[in-house]
């Protein structure tokens, strides 16, 4: 976290012609049931999320840094953002 790009990424215009990748849509998804839209650090099968779909997710404005882990510094955790819900077809839930 910290990264020119993931700070830039926060002011930098989305552009919503952009479709996401199907990797980026799985990815993404599996935010809608979770408190807070919390993404994973890991996909179903017990696999790493590739650090490139999070970050692209980042950058298009779908996903924001949401805190740093003290335990794995190195990893993103990450949550959805208004413009991911909407890229999914859904609004953000209330309470969440």
């Amino acid at each position: 976290m910290g990264s020119a790009e993931e700070s830039s990424a926060a002011t930098r215009p989305v552009d919503h012609n952009v479709k996401p990748t199907w990797a980026q849509i799985r990815y993404l998804i599996r935010g809608l049931n979770e408190p807070g839209g919390k993404l994973p650090l890991f996909d179903d099968e017990g696999q790493e999320i590739d650090l490139r779909t999070i970050r692209s997710c980042i950058v298009r404005g779908w996903a924001e840094p949401w805190f740093a882990n003290p335990v794995k510094p190195n990893w993103l955790v990450c949550k959805l953002t208004p413009s991911g819900y909407k890229i999914l077809g859904t609004a953000r839930p209330q309470g969440r």
